[in-house]
Parts: C-alpha cells; structure tokens; sequence
C-alpha cells in the first residue's frame, strides 16, 4: 500500500507541474494546424538542395507529431516531391521535439534542457538529411534548384483550408489541440507519468552510481532501452527526469529524450520498406551519433548544474503544496483524458455506405439506402494496418481520395476500417496509395 500511495504521490507531483505548459503547448499546436496551409510545408521541402534539408528541420522542430504520425506525413511530403534527404531531416526533427514537448521539457527540466533539446533536434537532422542527399546524387546543391537544375513550383498549394472563416479556423485549433491531439498522446503521457512513477519509488537512489565513472555505458544503456521501444517526445520527458532522480547523467538523459521517440520497431521497419535500407542506416546513425554527440557535450563540456540544479529544487517542491492555478490546469488536463476515454467508449461503427450509425449497417451495401443517387455508387472496404493517430487517419484519407474515382473516404481509427465509396475504384489503385506512405491494406 506504501508503494501505490508513494507512484501515486508521484504521479501527481509531475502532473501539477507539467499541466500548465501542456495546456499551452497543446493550444499553440492547435493554432499551427489550423491557421498554417495544409501544402505550406511541401512546397519548400523539394530537390537534392541543401536549403530543402534545412527547411524541412525548421519545420519539423516545431510540429507536435510523435514517431507514429510522422511517418506517413513525411511519407505524403516525399510523394509531393520532397526529396529523401528532406524527408529524412523530417522524419529526425519532427518526433523528437514540438511545442507541447518543449514547453513541459522546461516545466519539468528546466531552461536549459528546453533550450538544449530543440538545437540538438535541428543540427542531427540537418546533417541526416545532407547526408542521405549526398548519398543519392554525389553532391548536394546550395541554391534552390533540384539536381536536374530546375527548381520547385511554389505556386501549388493546397485549398482545403482556404474556405474556412477565422471562427472556423479558432474552433479547428481547439478540436485539433485539445481533443485530436489527446487522443494521440494521450495514452502515451500517462504510460511516461506511471512508468516515472514506478522508477521514482522502486528503483533504488544508487542504481545509475555504478556507471558513475562510464558516461558512454550509462549513454549504450539507454539506447538499448530506448530505440526499439515506442514513446513520444512529451511522456519521455518524466521517465528521464525519474532516471535523473536516481543518478543518471544528464548527457544520458538527453539520449534517451531524443533517440527514444525518434526510433521505434514500427518507424524502422516503414523507413526501410519505403526509403530503402541505406537511408534507414543514414537515419539511425544521425539519430544516435547525434544524441551520443550532444550527450557528451553536456556532461564534459559544460556546467552540470545548468542541467541539475533545475530538477533537483524541482523534486523538493513536489512536497509542497501546489498552488489552484496547478490544480486547476490539472483537473482540466484530467477532463481532456477522460474526454478521450468516452469518445472511444461511445465510439460509433462505421457504416459500409459512408454513414455514422449506432451498431451495425443498416444500408446493407444499397446505394439508395444511404441517400446515394446515383446508382452506380459502389462500395469497398478495406482494413489498414499501422494506423495509431489521427495524423495517420488524415493521411490515409488523403492518400485515397487522390486515386480516381472515388467520392467519399472514412477512416475508423480503432478499428482500421476504411470505407470508400465511388464509381470504378481500382482496388489496386487503394492499396498503391495507401502502400505508398508506409501501410499495408488487406
């Protein structure tokens, strides 16, 4: 009873701390998604060019995409004609860090790892990127064009948010922040706050003493832990700051904030099917040299305490007594979960014609059952395997309305159920889709 009563107290101390600046961060996520053009991004990320490289880790470091939904959406840049260097610096930046993970790295870590983390994300994406190009064509260009000598068309952009009135775009901002984006990290934050807990209470004050005079052991340690498992950039902010409670370096935490959301089993195996197995070389390599690199760096070159000092009068104060501003943005992060937890609860099947229907199918496959004049409407049903958050749902919707001849795309998250309705829809058309931003469809 000791033990739960000690997770528990734990937990909470974290949650006090970390709400207000996930609130925050969630909030800023939603005004990026909703108030940035869908292709503002693609349309920059273009050609063997060392500026694409560079853009596409501006881009990234910002975006609140974890390891999952990451992947199809670099996957979706490269079949707009970014190239793989660009998606590589993407697919390093984009998972490691984002606004909600920077804000609560500084409430639970402090400035300097805030400030720390999102330069190591850019420079090790950067120089992933520039060496994948290098690697695909011998050189990498400096100017705006392409290896053929023709640069990217800037002019298209993608309308689909072109309609929408300030109102709209504020009510967006809200849904995706604090409901999408919730559903996406939700589980994960709250795996990364127990698993801190369990670390905080049973493992002993002394367990990282004995690589006290082995750095780069503590650092392979991590990484062993880190890479294959799954865990995005805000839930491992308190498993590193538990470990750091119990002796580990700040070097070492920084490896595992950075290379365990960055890799997973899961984006391994997509990046070696669809880029090829040598940029998947290139991509752990920046990924883990980079994170060793800067890890170094820290614990020999510059002041411990810039990265202690924080945590530790942070942990001292878990004991008092948080203030109603902290328990008010914690009941309210509380709500969002539970908010999540009734939306799949109360989850509704979708309907074979493309209509939302308690329990199952009424339509039976009948075009004029579902209000579909046209009796030529066709119906197919396909199940998707990898999809885990909303990014992915978007991508495969948007992946399938591009084939021809389809009207209609639903996407049921939970249970991977695609449902496409148009005239002539080659099956064949769907799975090369779909296929080709990192799923596979049965």
């Amino acid at each position: 009873m000791d033990y739960i009563m000690g997770i528990l107290e734990a937990v909470i101390g974290l949650v006090n701390e970390m709400s207000p600046y996930l609130l925050l961060g969630f909030l800023l996520a939603g005004v990026m998604h909703a108030f940035i053009p869908d292709g503002w991004y693609a349309k920059y990320l273009s050609g063997n060019t060392m500026r694409s490289v560079v853009n596409a880790a501006v881009f990234g470091v910002p975006l609140p995409l974890c390891s999952c939904g990451v992947i199809p959406t670099a996957m979706s840049l490269r079949r707009e004609g970014a190239s793989k260097g660009a998606v590589v610096s993407f697919l390093i930046a984009t998972p490691q860090t984002g606004v909600d993970s920077i804000f609560a790295t500084y409430s639970l870590m402090g400035l300097p790892f805030a400030v720390v983390r999102p330069i190591v994300a850019l420079f090790t994406a950067i120089i992933g990127g520039t060496f994948v190009n290098m690697g695909e064509n011998g050189e990498i260009r400096s100017d705006g064009m392409d290896s053929s000598g023709h640069g990217h068309d800037a002019s298209k952009e993608c309308s689909e948010k072109k309609g929408l009135t300030f109102g709209d775009r504020c009510v967006e901002a809200l849904k995706f922040g604090f409901v999408e984006m919730m559903e996406d990290i939700g589980k994960w934050l709250v795996v990364g706050l127990v698993v801190a807990g369990l670390i905080t209470v049973l493992v002993p004050d002394s367990f990282f003493a004995i690589f006290k005079d082995n750095t780069l052991l503590s650092m392979l340690l991590v990484l062993c832990v880190s890479v294959p498992m799954y865990i995005c950039a805000t839930g491992s902010i308190p498993i590193a700051v538990a470990l750091m409670m119990k002796g580990l370096t700040p070097g070492a935490a920084l490896v595992m904030l950075m290379a365990g959301p960055a890799c997973n089993v899961a984006s391994i195996l997509i990046i070696n099917k669809v880029l090829g197995r040598k940029t998947l070389l290139l991509y752990l390599l920046a990924i883990i040299s980079g994170a060793v690199g800067f890890g170094f760096v820290i614990d020999y070159l510059l002041p411990r305490e810039w990265f202690t000092e924080w945590i530790i009068s942070s942990h001292a104060c878990c004991h008092d007594v948080a203030g109603w501003f902290e328990w008010t943005c914690t009941g309210l992060l509380i709500l969002l979960l539970l908010n999540v937890v009734r939306m799949r609860l109360m989850h509704k099947s979708t309907c074979h014609c493309g209509c939302g229907h308690e329990g199952h199918c009424h339509c039976h496959g009948e075009a004029d059952a579902c209000g579909c004049a046209d009796e030529a409407c066709e119906t197919h049903t396909y199940t998707v395997q990898g999809m885990n958050c909303n990014h992915c749902k978007a991508n495969v919707e948007k992946a399938i309305r591009s084939v021809s001849g389809v009207e209609t795309v639903t996407v049921d998250l939970p249970s991977g159920t695609v449902t496409v309705v148009g005239d002539d829809v080659s099956d064949d058309d769907v799975r090369n889709a779909v296929e080709s931003i990192g799923y596979s469809v049965k």
